[in-house]
């Protein structure tokens, strides 16, 4: 049988990698190799041309404000056009705080400058002078064909206040936490198969219902809708979250 083959681009890694972000890019290869699924991934950088109908999946991770600015152009003007066709074709995204700022459409820093976004999602951000730090639940649904409440579990720490527009899904709902900007309880933001939050620590070996969700839309990206992707037994990882959940709704 061969091996099914996935390709995920790594947006910006030297710049945009922090709060243990890159550990997202590590449980997703190791998902993948328990199931015998080759993994690519590939690091986007400043100035490089990438080829976006090539990938099925890709991370775009945090970071600092000025981290952010060293990049915002080229992610601009380089890759945007290009990204947004590919997720409107389906890639599977996952933007963790500074790429999903960049996602909406604009970040206006504390400081009065103004990063422009690709505007994909239908949000934008204002940062404040209060860091919004803790851990964090969202209730969340990740397919809405097939509703069923999944509790999110990770660590945020931003100072960006992420607000929502009328054609703006929310990943969920906050039950523990500030997520998107303090205010109304909405956590992260889904369009097609991308999704934008504030979740760091890393996200993904905490909840592998997500990372699976990724994964599956990757597969039926590159594969078509009768790709499968084998079961894990997360027996562990669903333990650590499940207690994560309790210690921090106690009864």
């Amino acid at each position: 049988m061969s091996t099914l083959v996935l390709q995920l681009a790594y947006l910006y890694p030297d710049h945009m990698s922090i709060y243990g972000d890159r550990g997202n890019i590590i449980a997703l290869a190791q998902r993948c190799a328990w199931r015998g699924i080759q993994l690519n991934v590939v690091s986007v950088g400043v100035g490089d041309r990438v080829d976006w109908s090539a990938f099925d999946l890709a991370f775009f991770g945090g970071g600092q404000d000025s981290g952010q600015a060293l990049i915002a152009d080229d992610f601009l003007h380089r890759q945007s056009a290009g990204l947004c066709r590919a997720i409107e074709d389906g890639l599977a995204l996952l933007a963790i705080c500074g790429g999903y700022q960049l996602l909406g459409h604009y970040f206006l820093t504390h400081t009065g400058e103004r990063l422009p976004g690709v505007g994909v999602l239908d949000v934008h951000t204002v940062g404040g002078k209060k860091r919004l730090i803790g851990n964090i639940v969202i209730e969340a649904i990740l397919d809405e064909e097939q509703p069923s409440v999944t509790r999110l579990v990770g660590f945020e720490n931003h100072s960006g206040r992420t607000y929502h527009g009328p054609r703006a899904r929310s990943l969920g709902r906050v039950l523990v936490g500030y997520g998107d900007n303090g205010e109304d309880g909405t956590g992260g933001t889904v369009y097609r198969n991308t999704i934008g939050c504030y979740l760091h620590g890393s996200l993904l070996p905490k909840n592998p219902q997500l990372a699976d969700y990724m994964l599956r839309a990757a597969l039926r990206r590159r594969y078509g809708s009768t790709a499968m992707l084998p079961a894990l037994d997360d027996a562990l990882e669903l333990h650590a979250q499940r207690s994560m959940v309790e210690r921090l709704l106690p009864r």
